[in-house]
C-alpha cells in the first residue's frame, strides 16, 4: 500500500490525521513547580509590596490624602517600569499595582486616608482564618505550598541557607543522593522523582507544618488585632505605622524560622529514606 497523500501531492507518511482532532502527542496541562517559585518576587518581591504604602504613608502625612494617593499609585507603576526594564516577572508588580489601585480607589471614594488600610485588614482576617482552618484537617496550607515548591523528600533545603534555594534544587539531589540531576523533560519542565512516602503519612513533618500554619496564620490575625482598633479610632498615623512595622519585618522572621524547619524536615525526611545510601 502507498503511504496516504495531502492536497498538493505530497505524500503523508503517518496519514495525516482529520483537520480538528487533537494530536496524539499532545500533552495535557501542568503546573510546574519551578516556574511557579520564579513568579515570587522573593524578597525584592516583599519590599517592592512594601513601596506604595510607604509612599502613601509619608505623603498622606506631609500633603494630605491627594498627595498620598497620587504618590502610592507613582511608585506601583514604578515598581512595575522597573521590572520590564529589567525583563523581571511582573506577576507579582501587576498584582501589587491592582491591591494599591483597590486602595487608593477606596481611600478616595470616601476622603479618609484610614480606608486606605481597609483591604489589607480584610484580606488578612480571611488568610489567617484560612490558616488556621487548614490545621485540624491535616492539610497545613503552609506545609502544601512548601512541598509544592521544594519537596521535602528531595532534601534540597537540607543545607542551612536562605535565599537562592532554587538554584540548588539539583545540585543537592545530587550530593544527598549520590546520582546524577535528572535529565529535563523534552518541553523543558524538570521532572522530580516520586517519594517514597507521601509527607502526610508523617507524623513529624505534619505536626511541624502544623505549628508553622498557626504561626503564620498569628501573623495575620496580629495585624487585624493591632489595626482595628486603631482603624475604629481614627488614628491614621498609628494605623500606617503598625502597617509598616507589622509588615515586611515580622514577615521576614516568619519566613527565616519557616525556611529554618523546612530544612530540618528536609534533612529527616532524606536520612529516613531507605533508599539513600549513606554519606
Amino acid at each position: 500500500m502507498t503511504p496516504a497523500a495531502d492536497d498538493d501531492g505530497r505524500h503523508d507518511p503517518g496519514g495525516a490525521a482529520p483537520h480538528g482532532a487533537p494530536e496524539a502527542d499532545a500533552r495535557p496541562l501542568t503546573f510546574d513547580r519551578h516556574m511557579v517559585l520564579d513568579q515570587l518576587g522573593g524578597w525584592r518581591g516583599m519590599v517592592d509590596a512594601s513601596l506604595p504604602t510607604i509612599a502613601f504613608i509619608v505623603a498622606n502625612a506631609v500633603g494630605g490624602l491627594r498627595t498620598g494617593i497620587w504618590s502610592a499609585l507613582g511608585v506601583a507603576v514604578l515598581v512595575v517600569v522597573f521590572r520590564l526594564a529589567r525583563r523581571e516577572s511582573l506577576q507579582q508588580a501587576f498584582s501589587g499595582l491592582f491591591g494599591v489601585a483597590v486602595a487608593v480607589a477606596i481611600a478616595a471614594a470616601s476622603g479618609q486616608a484610614r480606608n486606605y488600610f481597609v483591604p489589607g485588614i480584610i484580606r488578612n482576617a480571611v488568610i489567617g482564618v484560612v490558616l488556621l482552618g487548614s490545621v485540624p484537617l491535616r492539610w497545613p496550607l503552609v506545609g502544601v505550598l512548601a512541598e509544592f515548591l521544594a519537596p521535602s523528600h528531595l532534601g534540597s533545603m537540607a543545607a542551612h541557607s536562605l535565599p537562592g534555594l532554587r538554584r540548588r534544587v539539583d545540585t543537592a539531589r545530587a550530593r544527598l543522593h549520590h546520582r546524577p540531576p535528572p535529565e529535563p523533560a523534552p518541553d523543558g519542565r524538570r521532572v522530580d522523582p516520586e517519594p517514597e512516602r507521601h509527607w502526610r503519612d508523617d507524623p513529624r513533618v505534619v505536626r511541624a507544618y502544623g505549628w508553622l500554619t498557626v504561626m503564620w496564620a498569628v501573623t495575620f490575625l496580629l495585624r487585624v488585632a493591632v489595626q482595628t482598633p486603631l482603624y475604629l479610632a481614627n488614628e491614621e498615623g498609628l494605623l500606617g505605622v503598625a502597617s509598616l512595622v507589622l509588615g515586611l519585618p515580622v514577615t521576614a522572621a516568619a519566613l527565616a524560622v519557616t525556611l529554618w524547619v523546612v530544612a530540618r524536615l528536609h534533612r529527616h525526611r532524606v536520612e529516613a529514606d531507605p533508599a539513600t545510601p549513606p554519606d
